[in-house]
């Protein structure tokens, strides 16, 4: 598979991240299994009611968002790269009595191990960037929609990967519509920046107009594409909480996350 060597990397990052993930308090494991979602008030917003809905969950690290879904009543397959990610998320999804699956493979290859077709196919977060080409991608959501069906992505706006956050204060170093790979060591992660884990990590950006554009050749209908200042997560230097309890910049001077739905409709 091209890419190899940088998806190998990435997968041994996360599977060392899950263990760090799963006890932060950024995930907050013991709430979540007390029963509180995972979900923001994007995707919860856009996804609506989802009893008796069939998901497919792109990227689902160990399936929090995934089993969230299914507590609300839907029928959900997640898929992710870790083996570790994905053991975690069996084994939440037996100790909650849910009923979700759950697949380890590169988000690229879905259809060689799902030929089920979906309702929704959502994924939020971080994941685009993990990704080298869009196209093959947008192919596969198209090819697991249901007709009617639609694709939900809430995403980082692409802007903000224009920097790079090793450094303080974070210098703009990466072009917006850069091909080239983005290859980065640190130390810790985003949801333990304390953490003693070293991460090594490929990474690719990706515009909105590659975005919307690959999604639009493989067959979707572009429903809407929505960019906010707030996003849920505080993971840039010195965002402010703002009344909604939402973090942004203190200048707003660029939009900090993306929301695209696009139908099947042929």
């Amino acid at each position: 598979m091209k890419f190899k060597k940088e998806f190998d990397i990435n997968r041994e990052t996360w599977n060392k991240k899950v263990e760090v993930h799963a006890s932060s308090d950024f995930y907050n494991m013991k709430d979540f299994i007390s029963g509180k979602s995972s979900l923001n008030k994007y995707e919860v917003s856009t996804l609506g009611n989802v009893s008796g809905k069939s998901i497919l969950h792109l990227q689902c690290h160990f399936g929090q968002d995934t089993l969230s879904l299914a507590r609300m009543g839907a029928n959900c397959t997640g898929i992710d790269i870790s083996d570790e990610g994905i053991k975690l998320a069996m084994k939440l999804n037996k100790q909650l009595d849910l009923n979700a699956d759950f697949i380890c493979c590169n988000v690229l290859e879905t259809s060689d191990y799902i030929s089920e077709k979906f309702d929704i196919v959502f994924t939020s977060y971080g994941t685009i960037g993990w990704l080298p080409d869009l196209k093959p991608w947008a192919e596969m959501i198209s090819e697991r929609l249901k007709l009617r069906g639609f694709f939900y992505i809430v995403e980082f706006h692409p802007i903000g990967w224009m920097f790079d956050y090793t450094v303080s204060p974070p210098a703009m170093r990466y072009g917006y519509q850069q091909k080239e790979s983005i290859y980065e060591e640190y130390k810790g992660t985003y949801a333990n920046p304390n953490s003693d884990i070293l991460s090594k990590e490929y990474g690719w950006n990706h515009g909105l107009g590659e975005v919307i554009t690959s999604l639009a050749e493989a067959g979707l209908h572009i429903e809407y594409l929505k960019e906010h200042d707030a996003t849920p997560y505080n993971v840039f230097p010195e965002l402010i909480k703002n009344s909604n309890g939402l973090f942004e910049l203190p200048n707003k001077l660029y939009p900090l996350i993306f929301e695209i739905k696009a139908v099947k409709k042929v």
